[in-house]
């Protein structure tokens, strides 16, 4: 069963306002997940707003107000996000950095203290359809679910790292993270019994596996690059740490409690260096000339990072959006809760 896309963002925006979300924060929020939703990135889209409702009613996410000013120094902002809406926080941390971006050539926003900000690709376009550059990094103090290479012990979040590029055509849209996988998709393997594809976590005494379910016990996942070249996603999450955490001033060290997230947003003016026109023709040519190289066996053509989701993106807006398994069952005792018609 499909769902306009539309009557999807009307739905949940309708129970977060219902929530006691002020202002544009339940539309805001409602587009955002239902955005992830578009690009095919299921685990963190709509699946998210049972948890972020559960939330605002237990008082642990912050309906109501603006963040506070930390730092200001112009092409240089840090905000004190109050565990306010993630994904609000975020959508308005990119459309500051771009505005600061059009002033000073780069702006880079840092949000601490925000609550979860759900999925960093969903943010991309609000960048590259200005014509900047953008990269947003991503990492919860409060969570430990990835190891450092050779050890055992949980230190970090998956840290995601996502990056739009403006081309001359469709822009690229890159969202990784520092882990083989996210939390999201291995609690929603362990949830339904599955597997991840290869050994990318290790279970408590260290031995790599398959099975999701060891994170539950004391296991944690794998850095990307897993077994053999880890090192390289544990310098990706040094790196996201110290941009998100580091930057911010806040992480870690201080031992939060609660879910949360801290995030870095900076954005570029291609016209404030080589030229705007000049970068999109770089990038253009190079975009072409990936999707021109001799695919590999088995390979039918090569894809740039966010074609595919692209895609779907065009063709869920056009024939509407296939929801993944349960996350409408989900919703419906929140709306039920808090007087909003359910949609089926």
């Amino acid at each position: 069963m499909t769902h306009a896309a539309a009557a999807l963002i009307d739905y949940a925006a309708a129970l977060f306002a219902a929530a006691g979300c002020d202002g544009d924060k339940p539309a805001v929020v409602a587009a955002g997940l239902v955005e992830a939703d578009l690009l095919g990135h299921t685990t963190h889209g709509l699946q998210l707003a049972p948890a972020y409702l559960a939330e605002l009613r237990d008082g642990t996410m912050t309906a109501t107000g603006e963040p506070t000013v930390i730092a200001d120094r112009g092409a240089c902002l840090t905000w004190g996000g109050r565990r306010l809406p993630g994904v609000w926080l975020a959508a308005k941390a990119v459309d500051a950095a771009c505005d600061r971006a059009a002033a000073f050539g780069v702006g880079t926003v840092i949000v601490r203290d925000s609550h979860h900000i759900g999925c960093l690709a969903a943010f991309l376009q609000r960048a590259t359809d200005r014509g900047f550059l953008v990269q947003i990094a991503s990492s919860d103090p409060a969570v430990a679910s990835v190891a450092p290479f050779g050890g055992r012990t949980p230190v970090f979040t998956p840290d995601p790292l996502a990056v739009g590029i403006p081309t001359d055509g469709d822009p690229i849209l890159i969202d990784i993270s520092a882990s083989i996988t996210t939390n999201g998709m291995a609690n929603r393997l362990a949830k339904e019994g599955g597997r991840f594809p290869g050994r990318w976590a290790l279970d408590a005494a260290g031995n790599a596996t398959d099975d999701p379910a060891v994170l539950a016990a004391g296991g944690t996942l794998l850095p990307v690059g897993g077994l053999d070249h880890g090192h390289k996603g544990y310098g990706l999450a040094l790196l996201v740490e110290a941009l998100t955490q580091g930057l911010g001033g806040f992480g870690r060290a201080e031992k939060p409690a609660r879910w949360g997230a801290s995030v870095f947003v900076q954005a570029t003016d291609p016209a404030a260096f080589g030229g705007a026109a000049e970068f999109r023709r770089e990038t253009g040519w190079l975009a072409e000339a990936c999707r021109a190289a001799a695919p590999a066996p088995g390979v039918g053509a090569v894809r740039l990072p966010g074609e595919r989701g692209l895609a779907r993106k065009r063709a869920a807006l056009a024939n509407g959006v296939e929801l993944y398994a349960g996350i409408l069952e989900a919703l419906a005792p929140h709306a039920e809760r808090l007087g909003v018609t359910v949609i089926g």
